[in-house]
């Protein structure tokens, strides 16, 4: 979960993530007429472009962080904007046209329980759609920061996995990186 302002985030992220967000609604096929829900929304990228094909009154969103919700609730009048998490969807079964998750599946704290409460609030017929960064490539926003990992432990691997961090686990991730900048400086 990020607790930051959404200023803050969007002058890191909004450079990918705002024109990410136009070819992912295309890529997903969501025509006028739809109902959209856009899972893990943040500051709102996915959302804006979902709001300008569809309408306010189309579109839903829902992320785990206070400051994300206050943004986008200021920021998109109209659209229902609520504090929740993808494993645990307040919504009825078969809500939505479309359930949509940019740059969120990898942050989720159980991706196949949010991925299926996605399905389940997906009309059938409908689609569920997720996107990620493309990790593997080493072309993703965090890829200086793996490199600079790498530079200080050798042994880790890269963006998907460091050996001994409980499988990419964030506070694991740090101090395993602490220690090791520990080893190298001291």
């Amino acid at each position: 979960m990020f607790e930051v302002a959404a200023d803050a985030y969007n002058r890191f992220m909004g450079r990918f993530s705002e024109p990410l967000a136009a070819l992912f609604i295309d890529a997903a096929g969501v025509r006028t007429g739809q109902r959209a829900l856009d899972v893990g929304c943040g500051p709102g990228a996915l959302t804006a472009r979902l709001v300008e094909r569809l309408g306010a009154s189309a579109v839903w969103a829902i992320d785990p962080s206070a400051s994300f919700v206050e943004a986008l609730r200021a920021r998109l009048h109209g659209v229902d904007v609520r504090s929740g998490v993808a494993e645990e969807l307040p919504y009825p079964d078969d809500a939505f046209d479309c359930a949509l998750a940019q740059l969120v599946v990898h942050f989720m704290t159980d991706p196949v329980a949010g991925v299926r409460q996605m399905g389940r609030v997906t009309r059938p017929g409908g689609v569920v759609a997720a996107c990620v960064w493309d990790h593997a490539g080493g072309t993703g926003p965090l890829s200086t920061f793996w490199r600079a990992v790498h530079d200080v432990d050798p042994e880790a691997h890269g963006e998907n996995y460091l050996p001994g961090c409980g499988k990419g686990s964030w506070p694991n991730c740090l101090n395993r990186l602490a220690c090791a900048a520990s080893r190298r400086s001291g």
